[in-house]
């Protein structure tokens, strides 16, 4: 009988690699390439496709911030004042990500109105006599 001859495997050139998997942080890309002899002609066992990691610039770390705490009492007992409310940063912005708004809120408040301290003197004065 002849001799039996294998015809090598017959491979197309790698493709270029493709874009990585995600648009920020880790990910993979891939090459792939074809078979152009026929399976029939024989076994190929080289790999057609390759994967690899890939790593693009971090993704944006956006702020998070805690719900608002409640209105602090007025900080005056007569007249007009303020009062505040807060909220903490839970995480810091990073990569470009979004800077974080206020953390303090002030709002005018009026408690009753305050006795003036020049007609208590006059009511003390006419006490007095």
């Amino acid at each position: 009988m002849p001799e039996c001859h294998t015809i090598p495997c017959l491979l197309s050139p790698w493709s270029e690699w493709s874009d990585c998997s995600v648009t920020c942080g880790k990910g993979m890309r891939t090459r792939q390439r074809m078979l152009k002899s026929a399976a029939e002609l024989g076994d190929c066992n080289e790999e057609l496709e390759q994967a690899e990691k890939c790593m693009l610039p971090e993704c944006p770390i956006h702020c998070e911030l805690t719900e608002w705490s409640q209105w602090s009492e007025c900080n005056t007992s007569c007249g007009k004042g303020h009062m505040i409310r807060t909220r903490m940063i839970k995480i810091e912005p990073q990569f470009g990500g979004t800077a974080c708004p206020e953390t303090v809120q002030r709002a005018k408040c009026r408690v009753r109105k305050c006795l003036r301290g020049a007609g208590m003197e006059k009511r003390r004065w006419k006490e007095a006599r």
